[in-house]
């Protein structure tokens, strides 16, 4: 069994910077649609913006906080599948 104190270095992932001809997210404001979210990965907290991938009974979307301008914005809900793909694309830097 793996111990989460035992990456007590592992601070997530950090996106890359955006391509040339990156896809341009649509980003909204939070719905008070649950009271409950499950985070299932985030890029590094050492960044002003910080992307998690959420899940909600069972639908996805992406979550950016951006700690300098104090905002939340969500992608549209979509199936966990795509919110995945767009996480990842995200990271990749070939969406934002």
């Amino acid at each position: 069994m793996i111990r989460w104190d035992e990456f007590a270095d592992y601070h997530g992932p950090h996106d890359e910077r955006p391509k040339p001809g990156h896809i341009v997210l649509t980003w909204h404001v939070p719905g008070n649609r649950t009271s409950r979210v499950r985070v299932v990965a985030h890029t590094c907290e050492c960044r002003g913006i910080v992307y998690e991938l959420c899940h909600v009974a069972g639908q996805g979307f992406v979550r950016r906080t951006d700690r300098i301008q104090g905002e939340v914005r969500e992608t549209g809900w979509t199936s966990t599948t795509l919110a995945l793909d767009t996480f990842h694309r995200i990271l990749l830097g070939q969406a934002r």
